[in-house]
């Protein structure tokens, strides 16, 4: 963990060749006098309007565009704005020739592209690989209106569109695709998307520093081939310069050895693309290596061979401070969808134009999460003064707004403020995750400064309610009573979600999540806190079925502690394995990458292929009369035909109803069906 608001233990910008220079320091591009555009701008006409001839970046995204901070190519344009340039967007473009992306003509500097705030892969398929006919993120919801593997076929039409204009990757898609990686979609280890996108270089995490860096530099007729020392970035090279020190971490039976004497001259060597293709086990350990390897404070850069070339991933970013994600969040966006939309609605949009990011980045390490891959596991927190500004620019600007916040959250609701309480230690930890296999003593588990928002939040004139939208950690809740108490009177509107994910010690150990007893904990105080204030709330825990290290058996013991304590999941998550995720590399290898890999170490049960994925998932929907003649033939023969009949100790009945497709029989007294898991926010 990296102190976010303080970077003194860095070495001087002098003697540090990574080191980043102030996020609004730079003298703004002679363009900045065109000034603000309302939108930024998505055709020649909206160009000609604010008296523009070309743009300076064009920004292509497979996401409508919504100009608001939750959005990537919001931020992004903005940005750049800010700093005066051009900006221009291309959203959603017709993918089948290169002549849509052209509407804009050449761009001065560069392409900058991303899939959007999800994976496209993510966002078309659903965990058994059935198209969705959906997208979140289109007007009107519709699908289809982007390719799969949208960043490297938006790259590839980019570069047919105008051959000597740079072309920029970034987005979540391809900063879980900078290295090798295991593709769930066509099973097979993939190259590093830099390779197949045949883009010039890729910007990973919360991209601001190299965003801005390499755009002013690019300006003032800097050759992007020179461009090599951002952190935050990878890109090609023949060889490695003269003058670093290459540590070999190809050798899985060799102890790990993280760390040099000099981590800012110093190259880690990765197992090539075509030998963690071939072995599971080398893929394995390239995972560990990688993820040893995401301290701010102490990660040297990676390198990894493709063929004859060396793809070079530099060291993550440097945070940004509280004062500089102010300013970010700050800019003059519209809070609304571009004009051009008229009155489609936009799903994503409307599930967050009420809501509030409060922070970014988490330091749970849950290892099917992509979160820490892409924002890394340090808290980046905007200031109280700017939250409450950002909340009394929605209630006055935003339309339909009545006077309900949906969310002050972010990828974790409660860890607003929280950091290491040695930022001397902080530099050094090479730890996976801060609350795993316990809370680390050095983590500052404060909850005050997030009560007191919540409290001068609610203050706010014509503000009648505020939720809270985003998960919550209840390993960290409990450590502050307080704060629970003010959940559960205040921001709770009826149901509050936590994830547990899991009941049973092998899964949640590979999961890296806690065990039981403390969610029980939570749950205590929490039900205590509402009684207190006179309500009836609920909470609502999710689940993962065919997680990594997860066997029948442990399904079992769920679907159990479900029946016991009276739940019947309406929709539940099965096990999708992201790009680089750990539990992807679990998932792929049957290997464990939380410790050393060896070729002799023993493998983990992995629930693979559709039978059995089917089979975990009828375990959490027990009640579901459709699962009963799985379960019941399950159940058989695993000798727990005890746990059928029609009683209350019976998990499935005898009985088949004469259309399984009817209403299944009702269970005892509880909370209602479990809602789906909306979407994470995503940069």
């Amino acid at each position: 963990m990296i102190r976010p608001v303080s970077m003194g233990f860095f070495p001087p910008v002098s003697a540090c060749p990574f080191m980043q220079r102030s996020l609004f320091s730079h003298r703004p591009y002679w363009a900045h006098r065109f000034g603000i555009a309302p939108f930024l701008p998505m055709s020649r006409a909206e160009m000609e309007t604010l008296g523009w001839d070309s743009c300076d970046v064009v920004l292509v995204t497979g996401d409508a565009y919504i100009d608001h901070p939750s959005f990537g190519m919001a931020l992004v344009g903005r940005l750049l704005e800010a700093h005066g340039f051009r900006v221009g967007i291309i959203s959603q473009p017709d993918w089948h020739s290169a002549e849509p992306f052209k509407c804009l003509g050449q761009p001065n500097l560069y392409f900058g592209v991303t899939a959007g705030n999800m994976d496209s892969m993510v966002n078309r398929y659903t965990a058994d690989r059935k198209p969705r006919s959906d997208d979140a993120y289109s007007p009107g919801g519709v699908g289809g209106l982007r390719p799969d593997r949208a960043a490297l076929v938006y790259a590839q039409r980019c570069r047919e569109a105008f051959k000597e204009v740079p072309v920029v990757l970034g987005g979540i898609e391809a900063s879980l695709r900078r290295l090798a990686h295991y593709d769930y979609w066509s099973d097979t280890v993939r190259r590093s998307i830099l390779v197949d996108a045949k883009a010039d270089i890729l910007l990973f995490g919360n991209a601001e520093r190299a965003l801005v860096e390499l755009t002013h530099r690019l300006a003032a007729g800097e050759p992007l081939a020179q461009i090599t020392d951002l952190r935050g970035t990878a890109f090609l090279r023949r060889e490695v310069p003269e003058g670093w020190q290459v540590a070999d971490g190809s050798d899985p039976e060799r102890p790990d050895r993280p760390g040099a004497a000099d981590p800012q001259r110093s190259v880690l060597r990765l197992p090539a693309y075509e030998a963690v293709k071939a072995d599971p086990v080398l893929y394995a350990h390239t995972s560990r290596l990688f993820h040893l390897e995401t301290n701010p404070g102490n990660a040297r850069a990676l390198i990894q061979a493709h063929a004859d070339r060396e793809l070079w991933v530099n060291p993550p970013p440097i945070p940004l401070t509280t004062a500089e994600l102010d300013r970010v969040y700050e800019l003059p966006y519209a809070r609304s969808p571009h004009p051009t939309y008229g009155a489609a609605k936009i799903p994503a949009w409307e599930m967050i134009r009420f809501s509030v990011n409060i922070m970014r980045g988490c330091f749970g390490g849950c290892t099917f999460c992509s979160i820490t891959e892409h924002e890394g596991r340090i808290i980046q927190s905007r200031s109280e003064g700017s939250i409450l500004r950002e909340i009394e620019e929605l209630r006055d600007k935003t339309a339909g707004f009545t006077g309900i916040v949906s969310d002050l959250g972010g990828p974790t609701a409660n860890m607003y403020r929280m950091a290491c309480k040695d930022p001397r230690v902080e530099a050094l930890c090479r730890r996976l995750s801060c609350v795993y296999p316990d809370i680390c003593p050095r983590l500052d588990t404060d909850h005050s400064a997030l009560v007191q928002l919540y409290r001068h939040a609610r203050e706010l004139p014509g503000i009648k309610k505020i939720l809270i939208g985003s998960g919550v950690r209840y390993d960290l809740a409990v450590r502050s009573p307080e704060y629970i108490r003010e959940l559960a009177a205040y921001h709770t509107g009826g149901y509050l979600k936590i994830a547990p994910e899991h009941t049973e010690p092998g899964p949640l150990s590979l999961m890296m999540k806690p065990g039981m007893a403390t969610y029980d904990r939570f749950k205590a105080l929490f039900e205590q806190a509402t009684r207190a204030a006179g309500k009836e709330q609920y909470l609502i825990p999710y689940f993962i079925a065919a997680h990594p290290g997860t066997t029948d058996e442990d399904m079992l013991q769920l679907a159990l502690w479900l029946k016991r304590n009276g739940f019947r999941l309406d929709q539940v998550q099965t096990f999708l394995p992201s790009p680089m995720a750990l539990a992807t590399t679990m998932y792929h290898t049957g290997r464990n990458p939380l410790r050393r890999v060896r070729q002799s170490a023993a493998p983990i049960p992995v629930p693979k292929g559709l039978k059995v994925r089917r089979l975990h998932k009828a375990f959490l929907r027990y009640h579901d009369a459709e699962n009963w003649p799985l379960l019941r033939e399950t159940l058989k023969s695993m000798g727990r035909a005890d746990l059928i009949g029609n009683g209350k100790r019976h998990l499935v009945p005898a009985w088949q109803p004469a259309s399984s497709r009817g209403p299944a029989p009702v269970a005892r007294r509880g909370p209602p069906p479990q809602t789906p898991r909306p979407p994470r926010r995503r940069r």
